[in-house]
């Protein structure tokens, strides 16, 4: 069953409307249809066509006789009533960089989206840049968002890299659309985060090393093994658990990726993980990337 309701599409076609936005940006009609669908497979509504790319052609291209709006009430697409993902699909593309290359025309649109979208808990976020532009999908608002990108933002900060920063957009992104693929970011999170230090401090890492042994060799660099916490130390026995605990965490956001993630192909019965399992891989393996950063900060010079 749908979860964006009809009336939130009707207001944000009404608002497209209102707003005089071309949908189709600077593609044709047509063009920016086939990204999302097999015109060709469609059935025409014109006797004198075979497919819907001949009909749409005839209608908004030689005779211009059929309204700019006709695509939000075309049955063929069922926009009003098609699935949820279907539905941002199509505003996503709205605002892609091919299809739009005005950003604060993209900014615009994203808002009267996401304004409409908050009242059914949707969402339209930045995925992944191409040529240094944002691509976006849409998502079911998550409880925990804001801690988990405000760690997110913070790792951003400290990396001040552009590939992390997909890193982190495409983990958070996918949290409730595709929890197996957040999972494989997350640990590719950690690994980066690991050897982005080792390069920092010109040391060598062994490419053959799996993630618990990165992490292991990575603590060890840093000198915040449990054998570097002194008896004398407050607390000693508890920042021993803790540090204990780093492998332990680790080990397990590997075994959960290498089971559900990402990183292997699934068979036709594959259920994956549901999207609390992915916040629990992504809130961990982020707050243990700010950890490690923040701490290799603090001792650069040892």
């Amino acid at each position: 069953m749908n979860k964006i309701s009809s009336i939130t599409r009707r207001d944000i076609f009404d608002s497209i409307q209102i707003g005089n936005i071309d949908w189709a940006g600077r593609l044709d009609e047509t063009t920016f249809l086939s990204r999302l669908y097999d015109l060709e497979s469609l059935s025409s509504t014109d006797s004198r066509y075979l497919n819907a790319k001949g009909d749409i052609w005839q209608h908004r291209f030689n005779n211009h006789d059929w309204d700019d709006d006709w695509i939000f009430y075309d049955s063929r697409f069922n926009l009003l009533d098609c699935h949820d993902n279907i539905f941002l699909d199509f505003l996503c593309h709205m605002i892609h960089p091919v299809v739009r290359t005005d950003r604060e025309e993209v900014k615009t649109i994203l808002d009267i989206f996401n304004k409409i979208l908050s009242y059914d808990d949707f969402e339209i976020v930045e995925a992944v840049h191409i040529s240094n532009r944002p691509t976006f999908s849409g998502r079911k608002k998550f409880t925990g968002k804001a801690s988990i990108e405000k760690k997110g933002n913070e790792i951003k900060i400290i990396f001040n890299a552009d590939y992390v920063s997909q890193q982190i957009n495409l983990m958070e992104s996918s949290i409730e659309t595709s929890p197996y693929q957040a999972i494989g970011v997350a640990k590719e999170l950690i690994e980066t985060a690991c050897k982005s230090i080792f390069k920092s401090r010109q040391e060598e890492y062994n490419k053959n090393w799996d993630l618990s042994k990165l992490m292991r060799e990575t603590t060890k660099l840093l000198k915040i093994t449990p054998d570097d916490i002194s008896n004398e130390a407050k607390a000693a026995r508890s920042i021993r658990q803790i540090l204990g605990s780093l492998s332990a965490v680790v080990q397990g956001i590997a075994e959960v990726r290498n089971e559900y993630g990402s990183g292997h192909g699934k068979d036709s019965e594959f259920k994956g993980l549901q999207p609390r399992h992915a916040k629990l891989a992504v809130g961990a393996s982020s707050t243990l990337a700010i950890y490690l950063l923040e701490t290799h900060e603090m001792r650069k010079d040892s």
